[in-house]
């Protein structure tokens, strides 16, 4: 048996085929474009890279897209009143500023002064709360998760009751979302982590198996239940001396070639979760854009 590999390219372009002709129609009957606020502050190359695949996206959605680039020296009070600013426009339906912020300047104030309902990557305490408590129509959820949940839902269903799932991982970012989501769904969830005794022995009872842990590797094919569905979420960066020297090569947390071997369904490192990221702001975006007008919201 060999799993079957879940395509995130081609799932996120689904997902963001849904965006565009919700986008079309949003114009067509309520004369609304959504519009999305990048802000993205100093000269981080990555930061630069991924800001750009946004608002890329964003125009190709068909949004209003704005990117405002601040100079590294900005100080904390600039980046506040520029963030005030886009929470009273009332053309801008989704707020992102791009972190690692420089060193100089504190992100948690700056991301706690996004208006919630503006908060498209899904990191204020407000939307954290929603997720937790399964008010999940009502706050925007964070995107790497969100996206996650859709492979969860295309596999197994909206009603995930009477399986177990295992998230390895409980960063604020992902493994606390995903756990709660998972829980949303009706399945009976484990999250794990460092301090978990006998770690390989909790994976093993997982009918759905998140890993996002950021090392490379590390769940092997003997953690795994036959069949399983096993989502990695790890993007580690190690060495391949086989393409040169000084190359290297992108894996996930899961040991993908012998877990491909026995899995279900598993998703491929790059080309997993990844792409379905930046599918998820664009569809929080719309979602947000149609919340504020009183309109019913884009189900994926």
């Amino acid at each position: 048996m060999s799993a079957t590999i879940i395509d995130g390219k081609q799932v996120a372009a689904s997902v963001t085929e849904a965006v565009k002709s919700v986008t079309t129609a949003l114009e067509k009957d309520a004369s609304v474009k959504p519009g999305l606020a990048v802000v993205i502050v100093g000269n981080d190359p990555a930061s630069h890279a991924y800001v750009s695949s946004k608002s890329r996206m964003a125009k190709e959605c068909g949004f209003n897209s704005i990117q405002h680039t601040l100079p590294e020296e900005t100080t904390q009070e600039e980046l506040a009143r520029l963030v005030e600013t886009l929470n009273a426009d009332e053309s801008i339906h989704g707020i992102l500023v791009q972190l690692p912020l420089p060193k100089h300047l504190d992100a948690d104030p700056i991301i706690q002064s996004i208006r919630p309902d503006k908060d498209v990557d899904g990191l204020h305490v407000v939307n954290a709360g929603k997720v937790a408590t399964g008010d999940l129509d009502g706050g925007l959820v964070s995107c790497t998760p969100a996206g996650a949940m859709v492979f969860v839902r295309r596999t197994h269903g909206d009603d995930l009751s009477g399986l177990n799932a295992v998230v390895i991982g409980r960063s604020n970012l992902f493994g606390k979302p995903m756990s709660a989501l998972l829980l949303a769904a009706n399945a009976t969830v484990t999250t794990a982590h460092s301090r978990t005794k006998d770690l390989p022995a909790v994976c093993r009872n997982a009918d759905i198996l998140v890993a996002a842990v950021g090392r490379a590797e590390m769940v092997k094919a003997d953690w795994v239940k036959p069949g399983a569905t096993v989502i990695d979420v790890g993007i580690n960066r190690v060495p391949a001396p086989e393409k040169g020297e000084g190359k290297s090569r992108l894996v996930g947390d899961v040991a993908f070639d012998e877990i491909a071997k026995l899995a279900g369904v598993i998703t491929p490192v790059p080309g997993g979760v990844g792409p379905m990221t930046i599918a998820m702001l664009m569809a929080n975006t719309v979602i947000a854009a149609q919340r504020a007008y009183g309109l019913a919201t884009l189900r994926l």
